[in-house]
């Protein structure tokens, strides 16, 4: 089960492809100016990844106006997702979990991605959101055990609007 609201939210550091090349970002670092908004997805190059971080996209100024920085985060590499941001015009910033220990942390993780397609990788993020808050504290927490549910981003939208 994925963490609660009130959880403290596990910090962590990962990878981004930014301008200059590889780039770390902390968590951490990023609390107390605002709300966090993290979304985990399973992989880079898939439809539903990518409807959802193209719709994120459009909407960046929304997220923007209610004080909140949104990270996506696959267990895919940084060069992979700079790859499938560029062809798919993805402009949020996407945070490699390449050895899934993030995903883990926040109990995301599948034991086996869809077996019954043969894809049985441990360790891909389930698809799921969590707003921290500029505390460090979960203050939304969403998971889907089915790859193809969509986070809830009008629930999203309004606690960030309360955060705010």
């Amino acid at each position: 089960m994925a963490l609660s609201v009130g959880d403290k939210a596990p910090d962590f550091t990962l990878t981004t492809l930014g301008a200059e090349g590889p780039e770390l970002v902390t968590l951490s670092e990023q609390t107390g100016s605002g709300s966090i908004l993290l979304l985990f997805v399973p992989m880079a190059f898939t439809g539903v990844c990518t409807e959802e971080f193209c719709s994120i996209t459009s909407e960046l100024s929304d997220y923007e106006g209610l004080n909140a920085k949104v990270y996506g985060i696959s267990g895919d590499s940084p060069f992979a997702q700079a790859q499938w941001a560029e062809k798919e015009g993805i402009k949020l910033s996407l945070l490699s979990d390449y050895e899934h220990d993030v995903a883990k942390a926040y109990d995301v993780a599948y034991d086996s991605f869809l077996p019954e397609k043969n894809l049985t990788m441990g360790g891909v993020p389930k698809r799921s959101a969590f707003i921290v808050d500029s505390e460090g504290v979960i203050q939304y927490s969403e998971s889907s055990d089915d790859p193809h549910d969509l986070p809830n981003f009008e629930a999203i939208k309004a606690k960030l609007g309360e955060l705010k």
